[in-house]
């Protein structure tokens, strides 16, 4: 199955200009969201990997399964002020101000082993952020994966230090 093909494009969308590259396409065909999880749990099976970081929303579709089948912990990255106990945050700039991202104090052990993942790469501040949270808890990032690479918008730069895994790539599209 060619994955790239179950992602919707809709133009124009939040705003003039943007091809908005829509997974939910993807996760409500039931062979399409198998294919996607299975490549990234063949990916990580055979590595050592103490948690999976999913950042909010969408990266937590594919970060809870992933965790699910390496049987190991999941740690929500969310929006500032949704998670209940102490946290960290990192903030980020976005086209027309800054976001905040916020990860629990005790998420993460010195020392584990972390996949982040999300949904898609675009300028890169979300997923720069989430990496940030997790180095100042000291785990150590194994790769920043997604489904979707949006290299024109040079998020790969951000976390150009970082290994990172994506399924497919819209360039120039």
């Amino acid at each position: 199955m060619d994955l790239k093909e179950t992602i919707r494009t809709v133009p124009n969308w939040p705003i003039k200009g943007v091809m908005f590259r829509d997974i939910t396409t993807l996760t409500q065909n039931p062979q399409a969201l198998r294919e996607a999880c299975d490549v990234f749990y063949e990916r990580y099976k055979n590595m050592k990997i103490d948690k999976i970081v999913g950042i909010d929303a969408r990266g937590f579709i594919f970060g809870a399964v992933l965790a699910y089948k390496l049987n190991v912990g999941f740690v929500p990255v969310r929006k500032k002020g949704k998670l209940p106990y102490k946290t960290i945050s990192a903030t980020y700039s976005l086209e027309y101000g800054e976001d905040t991202v916020e990860m629990h104090v005790d998420a993460i052990n010195k020392g584990e082993r972390v996949i982040i993942i999300d949904d898609l790469i675009a300028t890169g501040g979300t997923m720069q952020a989430a990496t940030r949270l997790v180095e100042q808890l000291e785990g150590e990032i194994v790769e920043c994966a997604f489904i979707i690479d949006l290299p024109d918008l040079k998020g790969r730069e951000k976390i150009a230090k970082y290994k990172m895994f994506t399924l497919m790539a819209f360039e120039g599209e």
